[in-house]
């Protein structure tokens, strides 16, 4: 790789990072940063914060006129993770703002896969004589961009199992003691709590647990918009929950749904992501619920935090028979919370 192209995928990296800020408060919008180089130097970045308000892109040139940059601006290079949006939304062309702006160049990471903009900046952009280049660093920003990439491709939200368990694989320790991994991996749940739009369980673990479901212990940069995720529990019955459990009393109260004798878990997914714009739902619940949601094909992506005890106990992580097909993890990613051990990757439904 020449260098040229190295020191270009490095400033998309820098974008990325301003991305990362955005995530999880922009939703059902996608998380997108942007930088501004002029020389070898950054005069301005931004990230799109919450739908409605102004994009990474607008952000990005509003912060190097804060800079006093401004007038660095005509000639710069703007980086940013997806292509510019070009049509009217809640907020104008992002387009139309760059070539204002005097902007030499624009690189960027992911076609918009929206039909709305798709492809249409680079024609745009070219016709005003600036220069567009897509692709660099495509494979870090399509990852990170997955799961608004799924929901806007199949109108579900892009759906991540949190399990945790023994080194036994059970769910539930003995003696009454309810939590089985560490304090970092408590962190790292929060840190994916907050990523997320919604947090769902089953009734019994409601009931038996009476969890917050908020966001309390993140170590990531968690913005002030930042709204608590929708709290969903699916149950058999509504009466069967006690009026008093956290979720109907505390300050976000507002925020939890109830399900009730849910038969379509897809139709339920694009409820969630129509009338709620929830585009990444965690599952927090117990094995019964989740394996309704994997006959149902309705996982994206696992999550198994495992600590090392060995307890015994009927609390399974997957209780019953065999599944009628295999769910394989593709490529997974293993790290260390502390004393605990993480397996992540995406799940891939195969009949054996």
């Amino acid at each position: 790789m020449k260098s040229y192209e190295k020191e270009q995928i490095h400033r998309m990296m820098q974008a990325l990072q301003q991305a990362g800020y955005g995530k999880g408060t922009t939703s059902p919008n996608p998380p997108v940063g942007a930088v501004l180089y002029h020389g070898d130097e950054i005069i301005g970045a931004g990230y799109h914060e919450k739908a409605g308000e102004d994009h990474a892109e607008i952000r990005a040139l509003e912060d190097a006129r804060k800079r006093g940059n401004g007038e660095l601006i005509k000639g710069a290079e703007l980086y940013v993770t997806l292509e510019p949006c070009s049509s009217y939304g809640k907020t104008p062309p992002c387009t139309d703002s760059i070539i204002a702006s005097g902007i030499k160049k624009v690189i960027y990471a992911v076609v918009d896969p929206n039909p709305r903009h798709r492809g249409h900046a680079d024609e745009v952009l070219r016709a005003a004589g600036i220069q567009v280049q897509g692709g660099i660093g495509k494979e870090a920003c399509e990852a990170f961009l997955r799961p608004w990439m799924h929901s806007m491709a199949t109108g579900r939200p892009w759906v991540i199992a949190k399990v945790a368990s023994t080194l036994d694989g059970r769910i539930m320790r003995s003696k009454g003691r309810r939590s089985i991994s560490g304090d970092e991996a408590k962190v790292f749940v929060h840190n994916l709590r907050a990523e997320s739009d919604a947090l769902l369980v089953g009734g019994r673990t409601a009931r038996i647990d009476d969890p917050a479901l908020t966001v309390r212990y993140a170590s990531r940069f968690l913005s002030p918009r930042k709204e608590q995720p929708w709290r969903i529990v699916m149950t058999h019955s509504r009466d069967s929950l006690p009026e008093d459990l956290k979720i109907f009393t505390d300050e976000y109260a507002y925020r939890t749904i109830v399900y009730e004798n849910v038969l379509d878990i897809g139709g339920m997914l694009e409820e969630l992501y129509k009338e709620r714009g929830v585009v990444q739902l965690m599952l927090e619940c117990g094995g019964n619920l989740l394996r309704q949601f994997i006959m149902a094909g309705c996982i994206n992506e696992w999550i198994q935090i495992i600590a090392p005890i060995i307890s015994g106990g009927n609390e399974y992580v997957l209780p019953g028979e065999y599944l009628d097909s295999e769910q394989r993890i593709i490529s997974p990613e293993i790290i260390h919370c502390g004393n605990d051990c993480v397996i992540r990757g995406l799940v891939h439904s195969s009949h054996s």
